[in-house]
């Protein structure tokens, strides 16, 4: 009895080890891009918390808050440098009671301190120009495309009464006073510090969080601030971009906002997204590995779109800030290897519907980050940012597969080479996907032939480069995490480890284990979208 059960087990065993691999083909669509990103779409923010910001009886800020970040941090700077034009967004839930210590209009320059009345549990704080200065010195000497997000609560008053009953963020009505901005915006042009973006105000629109502005007021206030960045940006070639709301998507607000506004006012669409619900949420780490999950929210991507549009042609759609997880992410999980299923994902998915930029909840600090708020040693994220951003090109190709919905696939032309790169993620524990990138031309085999005649032999199409990001020790909640088998490390003079792929054989599969995320790129792919 016992030797047919262990007889039993080995065909179980062998079985399942043969069920467990699977071949796939994913069809490239080369001969047209279907949108297109910014050539700097990675991006992550710098964030307003002081270091009692706790949520869930935890604290994970720390000392990353803007005003209290070590900006002498070797790692820190090179951290952006390796990015070499890393978009950095200034800006959070406490930005709409920060003054900025210019001008006459800036009499005080009060600290950020508790207060149960206070906006987020928080009085007024304070940006003193010292600190300005600093940070745009590391700016500067990082090369970061910075947007500043304003104040948009400035001489402003809570409404007498709700508006609705059932109202749970407050009105603020009354004019916005400029003046402050102003003078921040002077000084800042005076200086020549180089901004890439204005954004007003955080979390404002629609049914807001917290307190919340009316379409129409907001979309005035934007024209203003046109005005003001025209004045003191006389040179339209350099002259910063316009952003807003930064907030979460309503469709009735967005149009309002965007036809009050008018043409060619806003220049980015932005909004935020916390899909993944709240980070203390035991369920958390079943959500970012679930693709049914995951596929809910390119819904909201896809109607942010359409209101782009529909009613500001001018304005390309980005996620302003994103951390999936809200009040500062899972303790456990927003910081692992297994975050990059949903974040890489997010990258992906967006770039599809024709975002233009997205912005990591955060750069440093809270559970979210993409490096540790303490030792500054980057999470695995950070390294699947710095690949995209790599590797991954502004036009966007179609990819698409027929089998497990478990394994993402996403394209697109190329950053640096010729060919295109792909992204494959595999959030099955147990399945192996033998992935075959087939180009859509394939099934057109005359438009193929006449492609290869007009093209020039390429020496490397026969090689392909791979990036295959695994957890350490097949952990998925590690902080390390494995480039091709290595475990990725600062150097030891503190410098973003070099990322080498492995060069395979382009007629072979790619190889995709379970628990893992590749970055491919095939230089010999015929894409006339990327030529």
């Amino acid at each position: 009895m016992e030797s047919k059960v262990i007889i039993c087990s080995i065909i179980v065993l062998l079985f399942t080890s043969l069920c467990c691999a699977e071949e796939v083909k994913v069809i490239v669509k080369g001969v047209t891009s279907i949108a297109k990103t910014d050539e700097n779409f990675v991006c992550a923010t710098l964030d307003w918390w002081p270091h009692n910001k706790c949520d869930y009886n935890q604290c994970p800020w720390g000392n990353a808050g803007i005003l209290n970040l070590d900006l002498d941090n070797k790692i820190l700077a090179n951290a952006i440098k390796a990015f070499k034009s890393l978009r950095i967004r200034v800006g959070g839930s406490l930005q709409d009671q920060v003054v900025y210590q210019v001008g006459k209009h800036a009499n005080k320059c009060p600290h950020f301190k508790l207060n149960h009345k206070g906006l987020f549990g928080f009085t007024q704080g304070c940006l003193p120009m010292e600190r300005w200065d600093r940070l745009n010195k590391l700016f500067n000497q990082t090369g970061a495309l910075v947007t500043f997000s304003l104040n948009a609560l400035a001489g402003r008053k809570k409404a007498a009464v709700p508006v609705e009953e059932d109202d749970e963020a407050t009105l603020m009505v009354g004019k916005w006073d400029p003046r402050n901005a102003y003078d921040l915006i002077k000084y800042t042009a005076s200086k020549g510090y180089k901004i890439d973006s204005y954004e007003l105000g955080n979390e404002l629109c629609g049914s807001g969080v917290s307190v919340r502005v009316e379409a129409e007021p907001y979309g005035k206030d934007m024209m203003t601030v046109k005005k003001m960045i025209k004045k003191l940006y006389p040179n339209g070639t350099t002259r910063p971009k316009l952003l807003g709301p930064g907030g979460f998507y309503e469709e009735e607000w967005f149009k309002t906002f965007l036809q009050v506004s008018g043409p060619n006012v806003v220049d980015g669409l932005t909004h935020h997204i916390y899909n993944l619900g709240a980070g203390v949420d035991p369920s958390l780490i079943d959500k970012i590995r679930d693709p049914y999950f995951l596929d809910q929210v390119g819904q909201t991507y896809k109607d942010v779109s359409t209101s782009a549009r529909l009613y500001g042609p001018w304005a390309g759609p980005w996620v302003g800030e994103s951390g999936g997880a809200y009040n500062s992410g899972g303790k456990h999980v927003s910081h692992a290897f297994v975050s990059g299923f949903w974040y890489l994902d997010q990258l992906g998915m967006t770039s599809t519907f024709n975002h233009k930029a997205f912005c990591r909840q955060a750069l440093i600090g809270g559970n979210y980050a993409l490096l540790n708020t303490t030792t500054f040693l980057p999470n695995p994220d950070y390294y699947g940012a710095l690949l995209w951003h790599r590797l991954m090109g502004k036009n966007v190709l179609a990819a698409a597969h027929g089998g497990s919905p478990y394994l993402r696939a996403y394209a697109h032309c190329s950053k640096k080479t010729a060919g295109i790169s792909v992204l494959l993620i595999n959030m099955s524990n147990s399945t192996t996907f033998q992935v075959s990138v087939v180009n859509d031309l394939n099934l057109y085999p005359l438009e193929s032939e006449l492609m290869d005649e007009n093209e020039n032999e390429n020496e490397n199409e026969n090689e392909r480069e791979e990036y295959h990001l695994t957890p350490k020790n097949g952990n998925i909640l590690s902080d390390v995490v494995l480039l091709n088998g290595t475990p990725l490390k600062l150097t030891e003079s503190d410098d973003i480890p070099a990322m080498n792929p492995e060069v395979v054989d382009a007629t072979l599969p790619i190889s995709v284990a379970p628990d893992s995320i590749v970055f491919a790129t095939l230089r010999g792919f015929r894409a006339p979208a990327c030529a």
